[in-house]
């Protein structure tokens, strides 16, 4: 008798599995959870130091390796989907931000064509952003974050993600403009002020303050108590987004004040633009 029930048993499997092969897997989705979000976290926005065609031909080939949810191109200004949202993009890489890690996993890229900058005898020089362009983006950046709920404060470079990596959209990019409409914070002006007044007048605070604040706004950098080549690239970063007219790294009291904000409950402010 077992060896029957063993050879019924064996006989069935095969029969089973190629019933659920000859037809179509029925879900039934009239259940759905109350609790349930996006997987999308975080927005990333890029430079892509190329020109339409080659910004294309970098995204969507193989040879690179590389992809982006988006791409704007700049002239004519044209939004592109390459990768639908609901997959996984290359764009991020090795990539950390308020102790999330690996983040191509949990967010949507968009590149930005610009041809990033031009080393001249004079310094670096960084390329601008048409208007036009611009005003795709942030129609962009809010079409999806309305979407997924992404909160401002993940509205993000890829320099923040990776500083000293990686320096895109670069000091030309405005991000105040991106404030102004309520998509990312922005430190209270006011604040600034006064916490400069305060900074011009005493000792700026030590390598580990800046280290310590730093991590608090949500970067990867190192505690080593030292100006270190890593710190100054992650210092360089926050100055490239808040004061861009200067992104050497070097601390200094405009730098500290516009930190001190930064990373201060209460220090940053949403707009709440009127929108028509």
């Amino acid at each position: 008798m077992r060896k029957l029930l063993l050879s019924v048993c064996v006989l069935a499997v095969p029969l089973l599995l190629a019933a659920c092969a000859g037809g179509a897997l029925r879900i039934d989705d009239s259940h759905p959870a109350a609790v349930q979000a996006s997987r999308v976290q975080h927005l990333v926005l890029h430079y892509t130091v190329a020109d339409f065609d080659g910004s294309l031909d970098i995204l969507t080939g193989h040879e690179r390796g590389v992809s982006a949810h988006y791409l704007v191109s700049d002239e004519p200004v044209r939004i592109y989907r390459l990768v639908p949202e609901e997959r996984m993009a290359r764009h991020a890489g090795d990539s950390y931000w308020n102790g999330a890690s690996a983040l191509n996993a949990s967010s949507i890229g968009i590149e930005i064509v610009n041809a990033g900058w031009v080393d001249t005898a004079g310094g670096r020089v960084y390329a601008p952003y048409p208007q036009a362009q611009v005003d795709a983006v942030i129609a962009l950046v809010r079409d999806i974050v309305d979407r997924h709920d992404i909160a401002p404060s993940r509205v993000l470079g890829h320099a923040d993600i990776a500083p000293g990596r990686k320096q895109d959209p670069g000091p030309m990019f405005p991000w105040k403009q991106l404030a102004d409409a309520g998509l990312v914070p922005w430190p209270d002006p006011q604040q600034v002020a006064q916490r400069l007044a305060e900074y011009g007048v005493r000792p700026l605070p030590d390598i580990d303050w800046f280290q310590q604040r730093l991590e608090a706004v949500g970067y990867r950098v190192p505690r080593s108590g030292e100006l270190d080549e890593a710190t100054r690239q992650v210092i360089g970063t926050f100055q490239m987004k808040y004061r861009p007219a200067g992104i050497d790294g070097t601390p200094d009291a405009e730098t500290a004040a516009l930190l001190d904000v930064v990373s201060t409950p209460g220090g940053m402010l949403v707009a709440n633009p009127q929108l028509p």
